[in-house]
């Protein structure tokens, strides 16, 4: 195996300035969906007893496992209800971990090529194997950017219906006729938007990437042996 030599031409041409692009795109993608904090809040009132709104929290995040969020009160019993046995409702978890699980992976590749890139340009060039691995591995990364942002795209659409005015219908306690819910407010979830966002983002970079990884195939390049046979000469013939 050759040596390492540093050269950032590859980063001036489409094949290592894409890889840099996808990089970056990778991080946002992990970034904006597994750093999410959020919460809703449901106002409840019991008159006569109490008659100004008392303010029910629920805390949710990454992995966003809304079945193992519960309301909490304060006091904790408000109009004689344990609030904090009651919980949201739905399990995202696996749409979530696949998204973000997916997205470090193809960061920590990314880092990967871009070494091969810029430390080994001979013998990744001179290499007919290292190539085509790269172009397989581009396109299964260009589809499985399509899968897991299709699906988390998907939970997120569930998961801002599932604390959002549904709440107050999801829990038993406000169908009493001596308990009046309102819904309050819900955090903001546009940080989740742009997660999707670099998601589709980032399977169209691999997408357009797939080309210029495969002009280094042998499949797009011309082997020796027909490159010899193309440009010989006539062969001579017997006097």
């Amino acid at each position: 195996m050759s040596s390492f030599q540093l050269n950032l031409n590859p980063l001036k041409e489409p094949l290592g300035f894409i890889k840099v692009l996808e990089w970056v795109a990778s991080i946002f993608a992990f970034a904006t969906c597994g750093g999410f904090k959020g919460k809703t809040e449901i106002l409840v009132s019991c008159p006569p007893k109490i008659t100004e709104n008392k303010t029910i929290t629920a805390t949710f995040g990454y992995p966003f496992r809304l079945n193992q969020a519960s309301f909490q009160a304060f006091p904790v019993d408000v109009c004689n209800i344990s609030w904090n046995k009651l919980v949201l409702v739905g399990d995202y978890a696996s749409s979530a971990q696949f998204y973000v699980t997916f997205a470090v992976f193809v960061f920590l590749y990314c880092i990967t090529a871009l070494l091969l890139y810029v430390g080994y340009t001979n013998l990744y060039r001179d290499s007919r194997k290292l190539p085509m691995i790269d172009f397989v591995v581009t396109l299964v990364v260009t589809f499985l950017w399509l899968v897991s942002t299709s699906a988390w795209a998907k939970a997120l659409t569930d998961i801002k219906t599932a604390t959002s005015h549904s709440i107050v219908q999801e829990l038993a306690p406000c169908h009493s006729s001596e308990l009046k819910c309102y819904f309050g407010s819900v955090t903001s979830m546009g940080s989740l938007n742009v997660s999707v966002i670099f998601g589709f983002l980032n399977m169209i970079l691999w997408g357009g990437n797939a080309w210029f990884v495969y002009k280094e195939t042998n499949l797009h390049s011309p082997s020796n042996t027909s490159a010899s046979n193309t440009q010989g000469g006539v062969p001579p013939t017997g006097i």
